[in-house]
């Protein structure tokens, strides 16, 4: 394992998020609002900690393994969820603790949007913009843009991409060479933000609340500038729009690259995994907006439907907006919500779960298990847009949702051990874990109340969760660490 090659690139990774620090100290500076010294000390203390881990291993530029960049990507976005939380532990205006510190740079990160800071209607704008920022920067993954932008780092940019990178499909790549991927991921990722913006504003929003809503809707955040979320702007325009991109940051970004190129929307279409998603959010909707109307939640047949469809696909696909206090809804329809955030996005997107393709795949194998129950020497392929998968695949697939269920079920249980109750610590597990933000229960409107235990059990689940459960337990298992 090249030890001094990791420790050269977490170095220069932590230097050069120092700079997420200024454009906060910027708009701190414009608006007077008094946070400008939090952003420019953090940025201080990332540069001068940053260069103290990277001069000794300076000269180490030796090609990294699979395992390296394994083993970088779980230190980084560890060190980054504690090193972004010094803005918010420095602002006087916020008075956190270092628990609440790291909880909200962690959930901003990881893109979970769990939040334990009230108030966001008072504060200054440079510390809702950092907030923003933080859910845009870990949408797509801070190590893909280095690997797009800082090929002189001399790092095996494949391991770092297949590392990072969530979803079962981790091989395929947009084009030749690894950093033209990464380039391609962020040229679309940056443009679907500059849409998503110029919707929001041509909607009715501010510039301000455009652009910061931009950064979390399409990085599947969830993060808002107002307590009351989208709520706030009390405006359908502006929720159809928060609706349209919430679904297309959830579709693979392979499938927006290959549709540009070609011109074509057929691609999205003629994919399985696409159709099953779209299906799933159709059927969901319908089913939540005819309990909503005829339970009576609202009279208004539309005003069901407004909000039936809004929250179905603002929680399936782990963002976490809210427009209305969806946690106290009558019958089934909260635990139906949380657990379709269980199967969040698309693979290759910035949404969370366990990824459609895998649940397709799950669907597909248990239905072959029941026909070969019924017929044992029939022969049943499973296939995929006409295309055969391996054995390997399902297995791999297995595997994951094992591990899935098997972290979820010991985190529960620890946050319970904490004193949480059982439908808190189930939902606030499962907002976390699969990086969705809003729970049931203590955790339904804020996890300000949440002991301080239990926000780091969760800020683990975040980061588990980010990174596909697999990337963290590989390097914590002792077979790693075996030469």
């Amino acid at each position: 394992m090249q030890l001094l090659a990791i420790q050269r690139m977490l170095g220069l990774l932590l230097a050069l998020f120092s700079i997420a620090m200024l454009p906060s100290a910027g708009i701190s500076v414009y608006y007077e609002d008094g946070a400008t010294g939090s952003f420019l000390i953090a940025a201080i203390i990332l540069i001068i900690g940053g260069m103290a881990v990277w001069y000794p291993a300076r000269n180490a530029k030796r090609e990294m393994r699979l395992r390296d960049g394994f083993l970088i990507v779980v230190a980084f976005w560890t060190a980054l969820g504690i090193s972004g939380a010094l803005p918010f532990f420095l602002a006087s205006q916020l008075d956190l603790s270092v628990t609440d510190a790291v909880f909200e740079s962690m959930s901003g990160l990881t893109t979970t949007g769990a939040t334990v800071i009230t108030g966001l209607d008072e504060l200054p704008n440079s510390i809702l913009f950092y907030r923003q920022l933080l859910q845009w920067l870990g949408g797509l993954g801070i190590i893909v843009l280095a690997v797009a932008i800082l090929p002189m780092l001399g790092v095996g940019g494949m391991q770092l991409y297949r590392a990072e990178t969530p979803g079962p499909m981790k091989d395929n790549k947009l084009t030749p060479r690894i950093t033209g991927t990464a380039k391609a991921l962020w040229y679309i990722y940056v443009s679907l933000t500059c849409l998503c913006a110029l919707a929001y504003w041509l909607a009715g929003m501010s510039p301000f609340d455009a652009i910061t809503h931009s950064f979390s809707t399409i990085a599947i955040g969830g993060f808002s500038t107002h307590d009351a979320s989208i709520a706030y702007f009390e405006s359908p325009a502006i929720e159809a729009v928060c609706i349209v991109f919430m679904v297309v940051a959830a579709i693979n970004f392979a499938l927006h690259f290959i549709s540009w190129r070609s011109r074509q929307l057929d691609h999205y279409f003629s994919d399985a995994e696409f159709r099953f998603f779209f299906a799933t959010l159709v059927f969901i909707s319908i089913a939540i907006s005819l309990e909503l109307y005829f339970t009576g939640t609202y009279s208004s047949f539309f005003e069901a439907w407004r909000q039936g469809i809004f929250q179905t696909v603002s929680i399936t696909t782990t963002t976490g907006f809210t427009t209305s206090t969806f946690h106290i809804w009558p019958s089934f329809l909260p635990v139906l919500l949380i657990f379709a955030s269980f199967m969040g996005g698309c693979a290759g997107s910035t949404a969370g779960g366990l990824k459609v393709i895998r649940v397709l795949l799950l669907m597909k194998q248990g239905s072959r298990e029941i026909i070969r129950l019924i017929h044992p020497s029939a022969q049943v392929a499973i296939k995929i847009g006409g295309a055969q998968l391996p054995d390997r695949v399902l297995e791999a697939v297995w595997g994951f949702f094992a591990a899935y269920v098997a972290v979820f079920v010991v985190l529960m249980l620890a946050v319970m051990y904490t004193g949480l109750d059982q439908v808190t610590a189930f939902s606030a597990v499962a907002a976390c874990l699969n990086n969705l933000g809003p729970g049931l229960g203590d955790a339904g409107f804020h996890y300000q109340g949440i002991n301080s235990a239990a926000k780091w059990i969760l800020s683990l689940a975040m980061l588990l969760g980010r990174l596909e459960v697999f990337t963290v337990l590989v390097v914590i298992s002792p077979a790693f660490w075996r030469r």
